[in-house]
Formats: structure tokens, C-alpha cells, sequence
């Protein structure tokens, strides 16, 4: 009951009656022609329904509420996987994004085997973009230092700033980010030199 409380208050409530039309068969027999059109909508509501849950759960996490987030975000995961199958890189930000809610939540393991999912992905694509690639690597860095690994949260978001600067400029805000949670973990080594330079260069 809590389960279906927390899922109808964090995102079933908006997408219910846009699941039925996914959920109900086309009638038979149909033409090549009304096939094509009925898959073509299809995708374009799954497409609807998976930036939804994804802005929602994205919401949530901004407002805190990370538990809140996580029905949200695995409703965007499934629907991505649905329209483009497990291992496919569009599934990777909803992957993240759920990670970085049950992290916030206190769930490190789901967390872990989440990245570790978006992880697998990104290795099995080479054709994955570095934008993509400098989001898992932020992810990594920032769950890594929940857990108090600082070494080698350092290491994956130095991957981010290198892949953010290579990607967006040096002086992106997307860069910059990657600055500022090296301060935050330079600040928590009692390193105050080096975190002060990095938040003044943010």
C-alpha cells in the first residue's frame, strides 16, 4: 500500500489516463498503412510520457524529495526501455537520474547498481557522446564521495571537467560544475588552498 501511495503521489496520478491508449491493442485487421500510423503514435505518446516522468522525478530531486523521485524516475526508465530496449544509451539520464534519487534517499546499494547499469551501457557504445559520458562520470564522482571515496570520486570528476571543457568549452557552467564538487570534497579533506582556488575559478 505505501509502495502505491508513494508511486500514485510522485508521478501515477499525471500519466494514468495517458497509459491507457499505450496499454489497449490495436483492433485487427489492419493495413500496412493504419500499422505503421498506430506504431507511430505509439512511440510519440511513450516519448510524451518518458520526458514527463523524467522532468517529475528531475523536480523532485531539485526540491529534495528524493524519495519522492524514485517512482517517477523508474517510470522513465521503463518506457525507455520499451521504446528502445535495455541497451540503449537514451536509456542512460534516466538511469542517472534515478541513482542520484536513491542516493539522495539513502539507498547507496540501488544506487550503485544503477550507475552500474548506466556504466555498462555507455562502455558497450562507443559511439556514446562525451555530453552523456561527462554526465555518468559527474554521477560516479559525486556517488563515490557519498560514500566517502574521496580518491576516487576525484578521479571520475576530473573525467567530467576533462569531457565537459572538451565538449562544451572551459568556461561552460557545465565544466564548472565538475569544479565545484572537487571543492566540496578538497573543502571536506581540510585541503582549504586547493578548494578555494577551484571555487574561484567556478
Amino acid at each position: 500500500v505505501d509502495h502505491q501511495k508513494a508511486d500514485w503521489v510522485s508521478i501515477h496520478q499525471q500519466i494514468c489516463q495517458l497509459l491507457i491508449p499505450i496499454r489497449t491493442s490495436l483492433p485487427p485487421p489492419l493495413t500496412e498503412k493504419e500499422r505503421k500510423h498506430g506504431a507511430e503514435q505509439l512511440a510519440k505518446r511513450q516519448k510524451y510520457i518518458i520526458e514527463l516522468t523524467y522532468r517529475t522525478a528531475q523536480e523532485f530531486v531539485w526540491a529534495g524529495k528524493p524519495g519522492e523521485a524514485i517512482p517517477a524516475a523508474l517510470h522513465a526508465v521503463r518506457f525507455a526501455t520499451e521504446l528502445y530496449g535495455s541497451n540503449s544509451v537514451q536509456l542512460v539520464p534516466a538511469y542517472l537520474l534515478l541513482a542520484e534519487a536513491a542516493a539522495g534517499a539513502g539507498h547507496l546499494p540501488e544506487a550503485s547498481k544503477y550507475l552500474s547499469q548506466a556504466q555498462w551501457i555507455v562502455l558497450s557504445a562507443p559511439e556514446c557522446s562525451n555530453a552523456l559520458r561527462h554526465q555518468l562520470h559527474r554521477s560516479l564522482g559525486l556517488f563515490c564521495a557519498a560514500e566517502g571515496n574521496f580518491e576516487q570520486a576525484l578521479y571520475h570528476l576530473a573525467n567530467d571537467v576533462y569531457l565537459a571543457s572538451s565538449t562544451f568549452g572551459v568556461k561552460s557552467i557545465e565544466t564548472s560544475g565538475g569544479y565545484f564538487h572537487m571543492a566540496n570534497i578538497f573543502l571536506r579533506q581540510n585541503k582549504m588552498d586547493v578548494a578555494n582556488s577551484l571555487y574561484a575559478k567556478v
